[in-house]
């Protein structure tokens, strides 16, 4: 089976935009990995993370060395967009992960809707395999603070809007693949 036919399950084109949705833990990194390296390398790893602190720099480390050779890293935590339009066409990226990249958009007190529905527009227009990593945050209490609702609301809606213009979405629990579109 191709990558891409292995990635979206019916379709041939290697214009898609496969997104991974999970809570913590749950596999989503490496499976979308695993679906990113089906396809030919070189593989853009666009990363969003940013090391404020040391557990963040050995998270950082760890997802880097799990890579290996044939992975070109993009370091992207506000301007995902400009990355992404920097791509050439016909490469396959893994984008990990969204809320992340929401997160920095929060704390940047940038203008969050209008920064989603440019990503959400330019994710529409797959060049290449793409894949999509993102928390699925909404299945949890709701939060005691503003903040915290904030950022759940916020990347319920923005996983919404990317969900939308997917050709395959897949939602991993316990490390297995769940095909929900």
């Amino acid at each position: 089976m191709t990558g891409a036919t292995a990635a979206s399950g019916n379709k041939t084109s290697d214009r898609t935009l496969t997104f991974v949705l999970g809570g913590a833990r749950s596999g989503k990194s490496s499976h979308a990995e695993s679906l990113t390296a089906a396809y030919a390398s070189p593989w853009a790893y666009i990363a969003t993370a940013q090391a404020y602190d040391d557990e963040m720099r050995e998270r950082i480390v760890l997802h880097r060395s799990r890579r290996g050779e044939g992975w070109v890293t993009v370091d992207a935590p506000l301007d995902l967009v400009g990355a992404i339009e920097a791509l050439p066409d016909h490469q396959s990226v893994l984008i990990d992960c969204l809320t992340l990249w929401l997160t920095n958009h929060m704390l940047a007190e940038h203008d969050v809707e209008a920064e989603c529905r440019r990503l959400a527009d330019v994710l529409s227009r797959p060049r290449g395999p793409w894949f999509v990593v993102s928390n699925e945050v909404g299945l949890g209490i709701v939060p005691d603070n503003v903040l915290a609702r904030r950022f759940r609301d916020g990347a319920g809606r923005l996983n919404q809007q990317v969900a939308a213009v997917a050709d395959n979405v897949l939602m991993m629990v316990a490390g297995l693949p769940l095909k929900v579109k």
